[in-house]
Order: C-alpha cells, then structure tokens, then sequence
C-alpha cells in the first residue's frame, strides 16, 4: 500500500537529533538507513523498458531489517519458502503477553526477559499437550516475538503458531479437543505461563525487587487464543506479517507537520475492542 508520508521524512526533520549522543551506534546506522532507502544517497540502477524503449532511474535499497520498505520482497520469499512445512491440520493463533511491570527489566535485561518469554510459552503448550486430559500427545509451534504495540510503546508478547492437536507416542497425529476446533482453556493457560515465566525469572537472577514479583502474582496474564485457520496456506501467509513486520509501516502515517514538527498516525485502540485511532507525537518522540 502507498503512502504520503514516510518514516524517512519524520528522519530527516530530526537528523540532528540522531546525529546526537541519544543512540548507539548500532541505532544510528539503521536510522541512516531508512533515511536514504531507495534515494540517490544509495546509488542505482538504469533499466530499460522492452516496450517503449524509454530508460528508468531506480534508486537502490538498504535492505535494512527495521525499514518499512524493504521487507515487502523478503516476506514473500518466506512465505514461499514455508508453504512445504506446512501440515494439513487445523492451526490456532496464540498470544503471551508479559505484564507492564517487566517493561523495566526489559530494556535492562532483554536477553534474559526474552528469553524466559520463549521459554514459558512453549514449556506451558507442552505440559498441556503432553497431559492426557488435554491431549496427550507432542505438540509444536512456530513462535515470533514482538517488542511493541501500535502506539510505538513497549509491549512484549509473543506470537505462536499452534497445530491444533500432537504427534502420540506410537507416531500417530491425535487432534485436539472437538476434532481440533478447540486448543485449551486459557484461563488455565495463564496461570501456569505466570508460573513457569516467574520461576525461570526466578532462575536467572536477574535484580527484580521482590515486590515486583508480588504484583505479578497479584494480577491475572494474559494468554489469547484466537480461533483456528481457515485453510493450512492461511498460516504461513499470516505469520509472514509477523516475521518481516517493522515498528510501523509507512501507510500508517497519516499527516507530517514540518512546522511544528508532530507526525500523525494511525493505531488501534486495544481498549475499545480494536478500534482505529489517530494518534500526534513530536517527531523527536515519534
């Protein structure tokens, strides 16, 4: 999808303030990147047309992991390349999420907090897929981690991929509950995922005041499982906007006033059940 506006022209409003000593080196060079993506500053290339014979400038691109641009090409070469994988069974989409009082020791310790998160999602679908009163039988999953919500906050939580049922011990596929229409209660979910995440916290020794994990015991998680795919070929093509997804994408951004320097943009209220918002932050914010 076009867009008007640009994550490069919020850039190029504040380069000064990139240039300062506010990020790394490892932020700057990316910030760069986008800034100059497909522009003359990347150099390019002369084609042809086979038809009219008239010559096109094309601007090269950066390629870079976090710009908007550049994943579109990338994300199809994944898709393609996972297609084959693919089992024909019901698939569900589940989500853990880690509360707001780790958000801290998430730009403190982000391999630790990460990792645990990986962690305590798979170790909790094991234990409800290896137990017989669930299924019993060896599931699997396909996991993408997400560090941001659509109002470009942090937002750790986790995106799993789940075929809706496990391989038994004798090598047979068992489906899950109702002939794979339905996974497990997330209610229950929740609790061991707390569980597991805490102990594994725990674990690490990470410097987490003991009153912090007091209120993560005080407060339910959250785990959402959402209703299963249509089709197998739905999976890969969903989670594809996962992989490659950046922190925003450029069609979000609705309005760049260059006076005041604000940049507006488009997010969904979680709140209000998903609905479209407008939301204006200064561009150094943004």
């Amino acid at each position: 999808m076009r867009s008007h506006f640009k994550v490069a022209d919020v850039l190029r409003l504040e380069q000064d303030y990139i240039s300062s000593n506010t990020f790394t080196g490892w932020h700057k060079r990316t910030l760069y990147a986008i800034e100059r993506c497909r522009t003359p500053a990347m150099g390019g290339h002369i084609d042809e047309c086979d038809c009219c014979h008239k010559l096109h400038i094309s601007y090269n691109s950066c390629r870079n992991r976090h710009c908007p641009t550049c994943q579109g090409h990338k994300r199809e070469a994944w898709i393609q390349a996972r297609e084959s994988e693919l089992l024909n069974v019901p698939y569900f989409h589940v989500v853990f999420t880690l509360p707001s009082e780790l958000n801290p020791f998430a730009l403190k310790h982000p391999k630790v907090v990460y990792d645990s998160l990986f962690k305590a999602a798979w170790a909790t679908l094991e234990q409800f897929g290896a137990n017989p009163k669930h299924l019993g039988a060896q599931m699997g999953m396909i996991a993408i981690l997400h560090t941001w919500g659509q109002n470009m906050s942090l937002h750790p939580h986790l995106h799993c991929i789940v075929p809706g049922g496990g391989v038994t011990k004798s090598g047979k596929w068992k489906p899950a509950k109702n002939k794979g229409k339905y996974l497990f209660n997330v209610k229950s979910m929740s609790q061991v995922f707390r569980a597991k995440y805490v102990d594994l916290l725990r674990k690490s020794k990470t410097p987490v005041p003991q009153e912090i994990y007091d209120k993560l015991f005080s407060k339910n998680w959250v785990v959402f499982a959402k209703q299963q795919f249509h089709a197998p070929k739905y999976v890969v093509e969903y989670l594809g906007r996962y992989t490659h997804k950046i922190a925003i994408s450029n069609y979000r951004i609705k309005q760049i006033d260059k006076t005041k320097k604000t940049v507006t943009f488009q997010v969904k209220n979680y709140k209000k059940g998903g609905q479209k918002e407008l939301l204006t932050l200064s561009t150094k914010e943004f």
